[in-house]
């Protein structure tokens, strides 16, 4: 398998008109939330990590309103103003949330709100409809009528939508409007369960964004213990496979985590992979991965280890 370089790492983002890297830096850990991640990662710390990511290859990040109650933001807002300004060819993308159960129209202009403010930033690029799924689909018109309005007043400039459960992805893209999917934890070396939704919205002509492709770390740091996929109890099937994809890929000199990140980022339906940050050199780490070229015998014995069950977070494929 042939490694992209750097210099053929930008990319068109559906038909949206914008041209993003194919990797993301993605905001989730940059909030501090050791409940979700096991660890933290300080204030010093996170502003570190977005004024590397500003200086290198990667040419956007991923944030939401509601990481840590809007820290993630605030966050990068600093790192921003301290690196004086938002470089040029750089594309921060937020997602509106709700306020407990408040996902209302109103809510999704006060989200937005929010996001201006803590990101000191007048204009966002691209703003996605967050985790819709734990909503009543009916009672979630208003929140993705508002947010087209918002697009058609020059709020935002496109509408996007993230989520995890792809069947309830599905229901929304069927709406219309939406120009870019964010899917999570269902698109990796071990589960292909968004495979359909990907080849909806390529269809459709709707960008795909692929997040948590390390599943909540387990393909990252497959001998660390973990039981966990998507932060769930993961099945022996599943620890199987990972630790049998482990061991290929050590037998070849690459680590998981490499073979991991570019099954993703060398998906042609995929136009952008999501991966976060704790610390500055792991930017660094990253380059190096995708310049490491996977051998072809070895991408083979991976595709023959992906399980059976591909599905693991939803009831049916």
């Amino acid at each position: 398998m042939t490694s992209p370089s750097t210099d053929d790492w930008l990319r068109p983002l559906g038909s949206t008109g914008l041209t993003v890297s194919a990797v993301c830096a993605g905001g989730a850990l940059l909030a501090g939330m050791p409940e979700v991640f096991g660890y933290d990662v300080t204030r010093a710390e996170a502003v570190a990590v977005v004024r590397r990511v500003l200086d290198s290859p990667l040419r956007w990040i991923d944030t939401s309103n509601g990481y840590g109650d809007g820290e993630s933001e605030l966050r990068i807002g600093q790192a921003i103003a301290e690196h004086g300004g938002l470089p040029d060819d750089f594309l921060v993308a937020t997602k509106v949330d709700a306020d407990g159960k408040d996902y209302s129209g109103a809510r999704v202009r006060a989200s937005v709100a929010e996001s201006k403010q803590r990101l000191g930033l007048d204009q966002l690029p691209l703003v996605y409809l967050h985790d819709p799924e734990f909503h009543d689909f009916d009672s979630m018109r208003d929140a993705v009528d508002t947010l087209m309005k918002l697009r058609d007043e020059g709020e935002i400039g496109h509408v996007g939508l993230a989520g995890g459960n792809t069947k309830e992805l599905t229901r929304y893209l069927d709406l219309g409007g939406f120009e870019a999917v964010l899917v999570h934890n269902r698109w990796s070396l071990v589960d292909h369960s968004a495979g359909a939704l990907i080849e909806r919205a390529v269809s459709d002509g709707i960008a795909v964004v692929n997040a948590a492709i390390y599943g909540g770390g387990i393909l990252a740091n497959p001998s660390g213990g973990l039981a966990k996929y998507g932060y769930r109890e993961a099945p022996a099937a599943l620890l199987e496979a990972v630790a049998e994809m482990d061991k290929a890929c050590r037998d070849h000199g690459i680590d998981l985590v490499t073979a991991a990140l570019q099954h993703s980022v060398n998906n042609p339906r995929i136009s952008a992979t999501v991966i976060g940050f704790s610390k500055p050199a792991r930017v660094d780490q990253l380059i190096a991965s995708l310049e490491t070229e996977i051998p072809a015998d070895l991408s083979d014995r991976l595709a023959e280890l992906m399980p059976d069950k591909q599905y693991w977070l939803e009831e049916t494929p």
